[in-house]
């Protein structure tokens, strides 16, 4: 048994058995939104698909095959389903760990970069460069051109996993004080438990759907058409 909540963004407790299956737990919710149909979960998840797929239209500038939008949707249920199943005490929290995180944006973005370079070199090298820079500047403004773009898919990454962690962390130590207090501060220590359950479901939304926009603005970047 775990002796805290710490130990549920510890990969190798023994609490739940196979944690990384607990990835998957948000795909069993699915299926109860077709058991009618148009039933109120699936007419809501369909508005949030419809207005993620027009603001991705958006971002993309059309600069994409049709259907694009479909995988950057994806890629928001996905991680908002694990951070929400990160909400409940117990539950392994794997969008919280940089193994996931990256193994989500390394690939897109080295995807992203074939795909630019391969296909769209001098726009690729246009980007290096931003319009109107000095020529004293130019090298300079490529060496950190090339390292921000470098970096892009730890700092998802990083991103993510921070602000998963971060308020776990934080009602972890306001709730370990808990017996140590007396009765008036325990309410006033519940209350504000419930104002960072609240906000840790809107951080929850919010991260995934982050991670998702920025994911298109870096396949728009790489999508040019003359």
């Amino acid at each position: 048994m775990m002796t805290n909540l710490f130990l549920s963004f510890d990969p190798a407790t023994n609490f739940l058995f196979l944690n990384w299956m607990s990835t998957m737990i948000g795909i069993l919710l699915i299926p109860s939104m077709y058991w009618f149909i148009p039933s109120r979960w699936n007419m809501m998840w369909m508005m949030i698909i419809n207005t993620l797929h027009k603001e991705f239209n958006v971002l993309l500038n059309k600069n994409y095959n049709k259907g694009s939008t479909l995988m950057f949707i994806s890629l928001f249920s996905l991680i908002m389903f694990n951070n929400l199943m990160g909400l409940f005490p117990y539950i392994f929290t794997s969008s919280s760990h940089m193994t996931m995180n990256l193994s989500l944006a390394l690939p897109l973005w080295l995807s992203f970069m074939l795909y630019g370079w391969t296909n769209n070199t001098n726009h690729m090298f246009m980007h290096l460069v931003p319009q109107g820079t000095p020529g004293v500047l130019m090298p300079f403004m490529v060496c950190i051109e090339t390292i921000s773009n470098m970096i892009r898919p730890g700092t998802l990454a990083i991103r993510l996993t921070a602000n998963m962690i971060a308020g776990h962390l934080l009602m972890t130590l306001m709730g370990n004080v808990g017996p140590s207090l007396e009765l008036y501060m325990v309410i006033i220590l519940i209350m504000m438990q419930t104002l960072l359950i609240i906000l840790e479901l809107a951080v929850a939304i919010i991260q995934s759907y982050v991670f998702s926009v920025l994911s298109t603005l870096y396949s728009s970047e790489v999508n040019y058409v003359k």
